[in-house]
């Protein structure tokens, strides 16, 4: 009998106590409350954000009244992809604007119902000071994305828009306002894109925790091959 087995990419970052967060966003923790030597089971109490490493932005993290991370339909995260390569084979710089301009040579593979990953190979910083630094997406990003009808966007870095240490950058929330916005979802800390760049037949799953009435969620993000 043949196998059915596929080869999935593992697309999230581990969660541990040394995970990078957003200034200001709650750190991740996990306090052991039984070990199996002394109780003969364990149990952990987790602590963190709703947007702790590798997760998705629900509208309502933007949008007054917007859908919750519960009122996603799973139909929407789980879907056809598409790797946006804007890495210029290394060149990105620290604080960078990727504009729509970078994207749009890509603009016949965005069609409606594709998630599009934006691959900047920001996440071999993981774990730097220089992950904070990363290059962002402008607004006219987002616009060009919506015109074509994409609804999910994942980027490989902390935050679509631009990260400061207090407040926010010059450019405000722009990507996320928009996007959101419109109804869609913003995956954030995305890893190991660059071995799914140019793939065939990519299909990509971002489901989260169903937490009722939450803004965001972490997600075990994954990749494969359709035959």
């Amino acid at each position: 009998m043949a196998s059915t087995s596929r080869k999935l990419y593992d697309l999230t970052h581990s969660l541990n106590p040394q995970i990078q967060v957003y200034p200001g966003d709650p750190k991740y923790a996990a306090t052991p409350l039984t070990t199996v030597a002394a109780d003969g089971y364990q149990i952990h109490g987790l602590s963190f954000g709703s947007h702790t490493g590798t997760h998705i932005d629900a509208p309502s993290h933007f949008v007054q009244g917007g859908d919750t991370i519960d009122q996603i339909p799973l139909d929407q995260l789980v879907r056809p992809a598409v790797v946006i390569d804007v890495s210029k084979s290394g060149t990105v710089r620290p604080k960078q604007k990727i504009t729509w301009s970078d994207i749009q040579p890509y603009e016949n593979e965005l069609k409606p119902g594709v998630i599009a990953l934006i691959y900047m190979g920001w996440y071999e910083k993981w774990g730097t000071q220089e992950y904070f630094d990363h290059p962002y997406l402008t607004k006219d990003a987002a616009e060009g994305l919506i015109a074509c009808g994409i609804r999910v966007v994942g980027v490989d870095t902390l935050n679509p828009d631009e990260t400061v240490a207090e407040g926010e950058g010059e450019n405000g929330f722009g990507f996320h306002s928009v996007l959101l916005g419109a109804g869609g979802i913003i995956a954030e800390n995305v890893t190991n894109l660059k071995p799914l760049v140019g793939l065939p037949g990519l299909h990509v799953s971002l489901l989260p925790l169903k937490l009722e009435g939450i803004d965001g969620s972490p997600v075990r993000a994954i990749a494969w091959q359709m035959d």
